[in-house]
């Protein structure tokens, strides 16, 4: 049965999840990988791997090689790739699955073909690309095809796309390469400037999850966390109460950010479509429309109703994957076999 064999992937910068029809999400894990840069051996992929950031000795190297959603090191993100396609089959399967791969809007031809090939090579019998947007619209349950304006935005590990679609074609887009990379950097260099501490990348990650907000709420401000970093002066450990209200200015000037991505999409968008997104609202998505107050800052800043999509971080894979039975949709993917 052919519908088993079809995966949809969202090989995202932070996470990489896949989709099978008729079961769902099969995989959702970081898009790391580790390596003894000796032997070249694989050390431990995803969840595992993603645990040895900032704890490995000199000959071992975690690498993310995926940087604002495209392949930054082919090497690494072939095995990559092919180790989640082998986890999401049956170990019994004897045949080569059909594999659609959520990709940033505007990607390059050479970014293109590397994720063709690389498809192609981790094992997959035919593989087709999708912008990430129409996966995110179709992921998270929207008409795409009828002739309706519907607003999506995606807010990833690397980068933030908005798009408008309509009769099954993305009509106008955005993209920044800020996202919920750049919330972590931006709490590591408050940190390091407020109390000359040096935090790490997970640690960051940790703090955003945990007390990150962006719209201004006392629920939010009385949010705390407790991190261990190292005091710049005296090279020693340093334990600090980070709040709610304090993350929120770290991070304001990158959620607006965001902001302008979405106003930059609406201000290039038809009059007719604007009415039916204002009427409709807009649908963001991925692992940034977790952060606290990211759907009522969109809507305080465009005046339009914002809904945080079922289950977000899974829309490109689920979309992904659905868009096999598109077949108007799926005739205009670029694709190889």
């Amino acid at each position: 049965m052919f519908g088993r064999l079809d995966l949809g992937i969202d090989l995202g910068t932070a996470n990489t999840l896949v989709y099978v029809r008729g079961r769902g999400i099969v995989v959702n894990e970081p898009s790391v990988i580790a390596i003894n840069v000796e032997t070249n051996e694989i050390v431990k992929v995803g969840e595992e791997a993603k645990k040895m950031i900032g704890k490995t000795p000199s000959f071992i190297q975690a690498i993310r090689p995926l940087k604002d959603g495209v392949i930054a090191d082919y090497d690494v993100a072939l095995a990559m790739l092919t180790y989640f396609i082998a986890k999401a089959q049956d170990r019994f399967s004897f045949f080569r699955p059909r594999v659609v791969i959520g990709v940033p809007v505007g990607v390059t031809e050479v970014e293109s073909r590397a994720l063709l090939t690389a498809g192609k090579e981790a094992g997959a019998k035919k593989v087709f690309l999708i912008e990430e947007p129409m996966a995110t619209a179709l992921g998270a349950g929207l008409p795409v095809e009828e002739p309706q304006g519907h607003m999506v935005i995606d807010i990833g590990g690397g980068t933030t796309e908005a798009a408008v679609i309509s009769l099954g074609s993305i009509v106008t887009w955005s993209s920044t390469r800020v996202a919920g990379d750049e919330f972590d950097e931006a709490i590591i260099q408050y940190v390091r400037e407020v109390y000359r501490v040096t935090i790490g990348v997970r640690t960051a990650e940790r703090v955003k999850i945990e007390v990150g907000n962006v719209f201004p709420l006392r629920e939010y401000d009385e949010l705390q966390t407790e991190v261990v970093g190292i005091e710049l002066s005296s090279g020693l450990p340093k334990r600090l109460t980070l709040t709610g209200g304090e993350i929120r200015e770290a991070i304001k000037s990158t959620a607006m950010q965001i902001v302008e991505t979405a106003k930059a999409t609406l201000e290039k968008t038809p009059p007719e479509l604007v009415a039916d997104i204002t009427e409709r609202g807009i649908i963001v998505s991925g692992g940034g429309s977790l952060l606290r107050g990211i759907c009522e800052l969109i809507s305080k800043e465009t005046g339009i109703n914002v809904y945080r999509a079922e289950d977000p971080m899974s829309c490109v894979a689920r979309g992904a994957g659905m868009v096999l039975d598109k077949m108007d949709i799926l005739a205009r993917l670029k694709s190889v076999e």
